[in-house]
C-alpha cells in the first residue's frame, strides 16, 4: 500500500461496522484464462490488505462473507480447495492479527466445517480474545435466513426454559440470539464487489439500515485505494433511519 491512501481526502464519517460480500474471484480468474482457484488465492491477498487498512483507520468491526451455506453446491474439488485455503490462511495471518491487535471471530453453522478447519478456527478465536482492537469476523457456512431461524429457536428455547418472558422479546432482545451475540453494532456499510446488485442472503437482519455500495471491481482487485473510494461515497451520504440525521448515526470520525 502506498502513502497516497493515507493522503486521500479526509473522511467525515467512518463506519463502525463494515460488511463485505467478496464476489468475483472466479470470474476474474476465468477472464484471465486462469482456474477459479487462482482467483481465490489472489482474493486472499485482497482480504489481508483490506483487513489491515480497516484496522489502521479505526473501524470497529469488519465482517467478510467467506463461505455461504449455499456454496456447498459447488464442485467438491473447489470446496476442498477453499477449505484448505482457509486453513492455511488462518495459520499465515495469525501474526497479522496480533500485529494489528485484531480479535478474530466467526459466525455461521461452524460445526459443519471440516474438523481440521473448525479446530484451527476455534483455536484462533480463543487465542485472539486478548486483542482489543478491531474485530474481524468471517461468515462461514453462513446464511442469513438460517441465522434468523436459529435465533428464533434459541429464543423459543429460552422462553420454554423460563429464561425469557415472551412479552419481553422485542427487536433488540431478539438480536441477542443472532450468531454474533449481544452488543454487536449492526453494519453501517455493506460493500459488494463484482458488480451484482443483490445481498445474497447475507446478514439479512443486521443490514436493515446499512448503506449499500456496489462496485464493479472484482474482489481480487479490490484493495486499499478502492476501499477509500467506497468510504468517500459512504461519508457523503445522509443516514436518517427514518428520522433526522445525527452525527452519532453516521459514526463521526
Amino acid at each position: 500500500m502506498t502513502d497516497r491512501h493515507r493522503d486521500s481526502e479526509p473522511l467525515k464519517f467512518l463506519p463502525r461496522h463494515i460488511a463485505v460480500i467478496m464476489d468475483g474471484n472466479g470470474r476474474w480468474a476465468r477472464n484471465r484464462g486462469r482456474p477459479r482457484s487462482f482467483g481465490h488465492r489472489v482474493g486472499a491477498r485482497s482480504s489481508r490488505e483490506i483487513i489491515e487498512e480497516c484496522a489502521r483507520l479505526g473501524v470497529g468491526r469488519l465482517t467478510l462473507y467467506a463461505f455461504s451455506n449455499e456454496n456447498w453446491k459447488r464442485p467438491a474439488s473447489e470446496i476442498d480447495y477453499l477449505m484448505k485455503l482457509l486453513y492455511r490462511y488462518m495459520a499465515r495471518e495469525r501474526k497479522t492479527l496480533f500485529k494489528n491487535n485484531i480479535r478474530f471471530e466467526a459466525i455461521g453453522r461452524l460445526e459443519r466445517l471440516p474438523g481440521y478447519v473448525e479446530e484451527r478456527l476455534r483455536n484462533l478465536i480463543e487465542d485472539t480474545r486478548v486483542n482489543d482492537g478491531m474485530t474481524l469476523c468471517l461468515a462461514l457456512n453462513y446464511g442469513g435466513r438460517t441465522e434468523i431461524v436459529d435465533a428464533a429457536r434459541k429464543a423459543a428455547r429460552a422462553v420454554v426454559q423460563g429464561e425469557l418472558d415472551i412479552e419481553d422479546l422485542d427487536e433488540d432482545r431478539f438480536a441477542d440470539f443472532l450468531y454474533a451475540g449481544p452488543g454487536v453494532v449492526d453494519p453501517d456499510l455493506l460493500i459488494r464487489t463484482g458488480g451484482d446488485f443483490r445481498v445474497s442472503n447475507f446478514l439479512l437482519w443486521e443490514i436493515s439500515y446499512a448503506e449499500i455500495v456496489v462496485t464493479e471491481v472484482a474482489w481480487p482487485e479490490f484493495r486499499a485505494s478502492q476501499l477509500h473510494q467506497v468510504l468517500q461515497i459512504y461519508s457523503s451520504r445522509e443516514r436518517r433511519f427514518g428520522g433526522l440525521k445525527t452525527p452519532e448515526s453516521l459514526g463521526a470520525v
